[in-house]
Formats: C-alpha cells, sequence, structure tokens
C-alpha cells in the first residue's frame, strides 16, 4: 500500500499532463470513484493497482493516442458513453447535430419513429432514445460494422428504460432498416472527409477509423446516398438531418433541392461554421405508429 494519497496522485498527474480537469478525468479512472464519489476519497491512500493503472494510461498518452480513447468513456449530452478505437470518438458539433433531430422528433404529438444510421458509439441515437418521451418512441440505430454496433450495444445497455424503445440494423445506410418502415427524423453523422484533406487532424487521421472519416474525393460520396434515398423511408413532412464539413453547405444545400426536399437549412456551429444540414419531405406528417 502506498503513502500517497489520492488527492497527492490528482495534483502530481496534472504536473504531468498539464489541466486539472484532465488529471481528474484520469485519476477517476484509475481509481475507480467518479463525480461526488471521488471528492470523498482524496485523503484516502492509493493502491500499486491504481499506480500502474494510471501509468498505464500516462504512457498511452505519451503515444498520441487521445485522451477519450485513454479514457475509455465519453460524455455526449446526458450520456456517459463508452468508447475505444472501434468508434469515432463524439464531438460537440455531433451534439448539436443530436440537439436537433431531437427537437424535431420531439414535435411529433403522440409516437415519433426516428433513424440514426452509421450510428458508431450510439451517441446520436441513444441521445434520441435518452431525452424523447418514453412513450411513443421508437429509435433505430443502425452501422455497417460489426464493431461499431458492438460499441453502440454496449452503451445501449446504460440508459436505463429508454433501451426497450431501440432497436439495432445491420447494413450499409438505409439497407439496415426494415424495408416497409418509415420515418419523421432520419438523421447521420456520415463520413464526410475528402481523401487526403490537408484539414484532417493529424491525431484523428492516425487513431480514429478511417471508415468513418473519409467519402470520396470531394467528402461527399455518403451524403450523396443518404439524400438520394431518405425521401423514400420518411414519411410526409418527415426530416432528414445530416452532419457535414465545414465547406459543404451550398453544395449539400443543392442537393437536398435536388431531391425535392422542402424548407432547407444549413446550420453552423458553435464556431460559426457549416454544421448541419436539414430538410423536409413535403406533405403534412402522417400518423405513425411504433
Amino acid at each position: 500500500m502506498s503513502e500517497l494519497s489520492v488527492r497527492e496522485l490528482w495534483a502530481q498527474t496534472a504536473d504531468v499532463v498539464g489541466t486539472r480537469h484532465e488529471a481528474r478525468w484520469l485519476c477517476e479512472v484509475a481509481v475507480g470513484a467518479t463525480g461526488d464519489e471521488f471528492i470523498l476519497v482524496l485523503d484516502e491512500p492509493v493502491t500499486e493497482r491504481m499506480v500502474a493503472h494510471l501509468d498505464a494510461m500516462l504512457a498511452r498518452l505519451r503515444t498520441g493516442e487521445p485522451l477519450q480513447y485513454v479514457l475509455g468513456r465519453w460524455g455526449f449530452r446526458r450520456l456517459d458513453l463508452l468508447i475505444d478505437r472501434r468508434v469515432l470518438i463524439p464531438r460537440p458539433e455531433t451534439e448539436l447535430v443530436a440537439g436537433v433531430a431531437i427537437e424535431l422528433a420531439a414535435a411529433r404529438p403522440t409516437t415519433r419513429t426516428v433513424a440514426d444510421l452509421g450510428t458508431g458509439s450510439g451517441a446520436i441515437g441513444l441521445a434520441l432514445a435518452d431525452e424523447l418521451p418514453l412513450e411513443g418512441t421508437t429509435v433505430w440505430i443502425t452501422d455497417v460494422s460489426e464493431a461499431a454496433l458492438a460499441v453502440a450495444r454496449a452503451n445501449l445497455a446504460g440508459i436505463g428504460r429508454a433501451a426497450t424503445n431501440v432497436r439495432v440494423g445491420v447494413g450499409s445506410w438505409f439497407e439496415a432498416l426494415p424495408a416497409d418502415q418509415h420515418f419523421d427524423v432520419i438523421v447521420s453523422n456520415p463520413p464526410y472527409v475528402a481523401e487526403g484533406s490537408p484539414e484532417l487532424d493529424d491525431s484523428v487521421a492516425a487513431w480514429e477509423p478511417a471508415e468513418a472519416l473519409l467519402a470520396g474525393v470531394d467528402g461527399l460520396d455518403d451524403i450523396c446516398e443518404l439524400v438520394a434515398g431518405a425521401s423514400e423511408r420518411l414519411r410526409p413532412g418527415g426530416w432528414l438531418v445530416l452532419e457535414i464539413g465545414a465547406d459543404q453547405g451550398d453544395v449539400v444545400r443543392r442537393l437536398f433541392d435536388d431531391h425535392d426536399f422542402v424548407d432547407v437549412e444549413i446550420r453552423h456551429d458553435l464556431a460559426g461554421r457549416d454544421r448541419v444540414a436539414l430538410g423536409r419531405r413535403p406533405g403534412e406528417p402522417q400518423p405513425s405508429h411504433p
């Protein structure tokens, strides 16, 4: 047993990583206590196992591995998601996308059926299930990657009663959905980075799954497929919501227009960049059934 306290371990870790909040996250994982529970154990001695666990995480950080993967979890809206290199790291920009989809789905008066295509960790779809009414909500989460869906299923187990409203589909985009099912909202954070793009951060390229990032020479391959196929899977009045690249707003707006979407918008992220594209299938919303 070491004479070092949890408080001292935290201070030493902050000296190494440079910030107290990142040091706390690492120490919480090493100690096995979070939030108020972590504060309560600050003056308790650490064990050799805790120190070894922390040392292993710091070694991974020194290789350049992103903090989120080292921690093995990351926050997304109200959720604490398990993540690893099988899925993208959830980002604040994607929280905005989820928020738009939640707002549109919540506007349905009685029941709502929504789909998160290419769910990865499950972030968007599970946020929908978590924040929409428990009664009358059905959420489909899909991915072509079985490895990603294994992560999503692990996260599904952590959302409580709302998990009963979630269905899981395996396959590429609309192929993963039941052929006879139509939706009030379809949302996706698809790959949208152009191959060879100088805008792709080196750390992202090195550590995060390329298949969830890259989409052809202009980054639009998957966005084009989603816009082209969505109308057939949306109910009249249903919405398509996509996360897009910061320089893709104009071309994506034209894609929505070319496929007869109405009320098309390109919304910005907190930095003022194009980030969310949404459009509605023409027609009045029809009664839906979960």
